[in-house]
């Protein structure tokens, strides 16, 4: 669990990235270098000291090649997915830039747009996934949208709804599924309400309420668990009953490592 990265600085672990970059530092698809390096500054300040991120299996990602990282969310605004792209940049000896289906009303936000694009996020149209995952990329989704970061406190281990597009991407794409169980940011940003009428009149779902009013994140402890990966057998035209069950499977996984993940919490703490 520690960090590959500790003896390297985040430009030459962006420099590490197997991404065709041009003499600009810009991929084909936008993503800068010099995004790259300032955010995950930022980002690997964040993991380190402040969320304390813990990192379990991170072995089952590819070091190259396409896949699909499916995770579940919790904690009025997407830190587990920000933790879980940090993970995989300073976490993997060959460190690799996972890219993200974000909301949206991300688009509606210049500055969160700009930095989202210029770091490899992506508005989730099927079209942008679909791209990412045939030039093999590591496409992360969350199939809990916008319900799953809306969870109150008390129901931060549990999952809501999966929508069902990203298995039949997957089945198309003929993508191998990572799961991935995420502890923590339910913790961080304790949610005990959400004012929706508010968030839309600012042009977000909702705005978040915790005990101490404001949605600003605690200092909590945060683990990733990463399952092994789920090879899917299909055309992705399949009848809804048989995506259904597929959906069902890889809910499974992630409700068992989330589950794993409390119980080995539990013991360290009796420990």
């Amino acid at each position: 669990m520690v960090s590959v990265a500790r003896d390297q600085s985040i430009a030459e672990r962006v420099d590490r990235l197997e991404l065709p970059f041009n003499e600009f530092g810009v991929d084909p698809y936008g993503v800068s270098k010099k995004h790259l390096v300032l955010a995950a500054s930022a980002f690997t300040v964040l993991y380190r000291y402040y969320f304390r991120v813990r990192c379990f299996g991170i072995e089952h990602v590819p070091p190259r090649g396409r896949a699909m990282l499916v995770g579940n969310h919790s904690g009025g605004y997407a830190i587990d997915g920000a933790m879980l792209l940090t993970s995989l940049f300073l976490e993997m000896e060959q460190p690799r830039l996972g890219q993200g289906m974000v909301e949206k009303f991300m688009n509606n936000l210049p500055f969160a747009s700009l930095w989202t694009s210029r770091t490899g996020q992506f508005t989730g149209l099927p079209e942008h996934a679909r791209q990412l995952l045939e030039d093999d990329r590591l496409l992360m989704v969350f199939p809990e949208g916008a319900r799953g970061t809306a969870k109150l406190y008390r129901e931060r281990y549990s999952l809501v709804d999966f929508g069902t597009g990203f298995i039949r991407l997957a089945l198309q794409t003929r993508t191998p599924i990572i799961p991935v169980g995420i502890l923590g940011g339910g913790t961080a940003v304790p949610t005990v309400a959400n004012l929706y009428k508010l968030g839309r009149l600012v042009g977000v779902p909702y705005i978040p309420v915790t005990p101490y009013l404001l949605p600003l994140p605690l200092p909590a402890p945060v683990e990733l668990h990463y399952g092994e990966p789920i090879t899917l057998t299909g055309t992705g035209d399949e009848d809804d009953d048989v995506i259904a069950s597929y959906v069902e499977q890889v809910k499974s996984r992630i409700a068992g490592l989330i589950e794993k993940g409390r119980q080995l919490r539990s013991r360290r703490l009796r420990a």
